[in-house]
């Protein structure tokens, strides 16, 4: 067998306690698999964790106790080399249960809640010792109504699957197949970031690179996107309006990018630096300062050509960054409504 798919089969035993969701199985797998001092990047508020037992205590039993029936369900599962030789796993899907107590302190709503997760795991001699990951969290304020901040200019919504349902790709790895879709990816975005700087739209040679029919599926506070059309209108043109100077800094950051058959994932802590001018962004003013971004992404070709895209952005830490805290924003708007203390304006 392949080591990305030994990889794959190695992990997959946490992936059925995760998505039976029974604690103590979670903590024994996470146990098996990981080294000790294995570190959980994760997003903000979270941030980085050292060692399974303070990952499942930080992360997983609040979540846990807020979605007491809580299950995952990965709908993409692939594994591969980056070009400097790391080997790294990744999963996509979501969390979901139903909301019947507070999570950071985002009011629970009783009903089926969903949280969309990224997460990349790179091994070392057959044991995890690293893991970045997002999970969108202001997803989960939207469905309980209690987003403080700006309306997504995408489509809000469940984001789907792959639509050909092949996103748990099986070994052993095709090599050529793998590399070259990895390779189409970053071709396509070494072409993105030669616009503005080195000229209009038609530098990036889009039609070259993405389906006519194309998904791109952003982070709740973005939202989703169809067509060449639709993702600059609602994602690209607002982002590069704010932030032109973004794809000057590569020299700063690491990209991880891997391919699995038609799939290619890329992970990075952080994997952007830009900086917040011109019109501002996402309502925020051209506050003249630059940011990190943390962007975990998934991309699927279909005859040679990107059909669909999954994006995840840690925009809460990026809220931080510039010094909005969104979670005390959430507790201020919704501290009157049922299921708040409005002296303390927390949940309960």
């Amino acid at each position: 067998m392949d080591t990305h798919s030994q990889h794959k089969d190695l992990i997959a035993p946490l992936r059925r306690a995760l998505y039976d969701f029974d604690m103590d199985t979670v903590r024994a797998q996470l146990h098996a698999l990981c080294t000790p001092d294995a570190v959980f990047r994760l997003a903000f508020p979270f941030e980085s964790i050292v060692g399974v037992d303070a990952y499942v205590d930080r992360a997983y039993d609040p979540l846990a106790a807020a979605l007491p029936d809580l299950e995952r369900r990965d709908y993409i599962v692939i594994a591969g080399p980056t070009p400097e030789g790391a080997d790294w796993v990744g999963c996509g899907g979501y969390y979901t249960g139903t909301f019947r107590a507070p999570w950071l302190d985002i009011p629970p709503t009783g009903h089926i809640v969903h949280v969309r997760f990224h997460e990349f795991y790179r091994f070392e001699d057959n044991k995890i010792v690293e893991m970045q990951a997002l999970w969108d969290i202001p997803e989960v304020m939207m469905q309980a109504g209690a987003w403080p901040m700006v309306p997504s200019l995408g489509r809000e919504w469940h984001v789907p699957a792959p639509a050909t349902c092949d996103g748990l790709v099986q070994g052993p790895r095709d090599d050529m197949t793998s590399d070259a879709s990895c390779q189409h990816i970053i071709d396509m975005l070494d072409h993105l970031k030669k616009h503005p700087s080195q000229g209009g739209p038609e530098v990036m040679e889009m039609e070259r690179f993405w389906h006519p029919k194309m998904m791109w599926y952003g982070p709740s506070g973005i939202g989703s996107g169809r067509g060449i059309a639709g993702f600059r209108n609602w994602h690209q043109i607002p982002f590069l309006n704010g932030m032109p100077d973004r794809g000057t800094y590569v020299d700063e950051i690491t990209f991880h990018f891997f391919g699995d058959g038609a799939y290619t994932g890329v992970t990075g802590w952080p994997d952007m630096y830009q900086t917040i001018t011109h019109d501002g962004w996402l309502g925020i003013p051209p506050v003249n300062k630059r940011i990190e971004m943390r962007s975990l992404d998934f991309w699927r070709l279909e005859n040679g050509l990107i059909r669909e895209n999954w994006v995840m952005v840690d925009l809460l830490h990026m809220y931080d960054q510039i010094g909005v805290d969104v979670l005390a924003r959430m507790r201020e708007f919704n501290k009157a409504r049922v299921g708040f203390d409005p002296e303390t304006g927390r949940a309960i």
